[in-house]
């Protein structure tokens, strides 16, 4: 399989979840990836795996919500694989579900600094590379929490309305330049994050409930969410361009309603 052949990738969060499945994908549609995590042993791990399958990877331990670490991952990618033809920005932070007289200005600004500052850190620092070259890919991870309520904590989901936004602006920022801007918006799935939520529901023996709201009445997994990256990464989605795809069971496409059991 050659759907990325000879493109140069980033992955953010690449230590597990949505980050580490894609990045396997990409290289294993041969794709030479650089893959950032916050968490040293984790983004070793992925990179390690990466190149047990034959691929190539490169690990970068950083903060995806930093200025000076993203500049520095993206000048090392830039300088190690002679350019960058696709940016997946997709760490993140949940943040719990804090009740809303409870938050403070300190969990606002922390779910935002990594959640929507790190996007566009990747936008504002990799963009002008591609820029020069004439094409490229730039993917962040949204959610359906961005687009409507309860689906997570609310700096949470105000972050990921954000990155919607974010990637509709930027998409037409860079109107004329080849560079295409598109965001994923993951409904649930099983990762890092959500994992205590699956974990509480295997204790009580309802693991069959889990995702019961949408039409399909299951969760996701990464490698569901990380085929649709694969898509918008590749050329196939040459002509797709500031749009915040749901990959979510269904789950949006409805309003609440109560379940007619047949």
């Amino acid at each position: 399989m050659s759907r990325l052949q000879g493109k140069r990738v980033i992955v953010t969060g690449a230590g597990s979840g949505i980050g580490r499945a894609s990045a396997k994908l990409f290289a294993a549609e041969g794709a030479a990836v650089v893959v950032v995590d916050k968490v040293p042993p984790a983004v070793e791990e992925t990179a390690a795996e990466i190149k047990a399958a034959g691929g190539k990877a490169i690990s970068v331990a950083a903060d995806a919500g930093a200025e000076a670490d993203v500049q520095g991952f993206i000048q090392k990618a830039a300088k190690e694989l002679g350019g960058i033809d696709v940016i997946f920005a997709n760490a993140g932070i949940s943040g719990g579900l804090v009740p809303l007289f409870e938050q403070t200005v300190e969990l606002w600004r922390e779910i935002l600094r990594v959640n929507l500052i790190g996007p566009f850190l990747a936008i504002r620092h990799g963009a002008p590379l591609m820029v020069k070259q004439g094409k490229g890919s730039i993917i962040c991870t949204a959610s359906v929490a961005g687009l409507r309520a309860n689906a997570g904590g609310h700096p949470y989901s105000a972050s990921k309305a954000g990155v919607i936004s974010l990637v509709q602006t930027a998409a037409n920022a860079l109107s004329g330049t080849g560079v295409r801007v598109n965001a994923i918006c993951p409904g649930l799935i099983e990762t890092g994050m959500t994992r205590p939520l699956f974990e509480r529901a295997r204790e009580h023996g309802t693991a069959g409930k889990i995702g019961q709201l949408n039409p399909l009445q299951r969760a996701g997994e990464p490698k569901e969410i990380a085929a649709v990256a694969l898509f918008l990464a590749s050329d196939e989605a040459s002509y797709v361009n500031g749009q915040a795809i749901a990959v979510d069971g269904g789950l949006s496409s409805t309003h609440p309603f109560a379940q007619t059991r047949r």
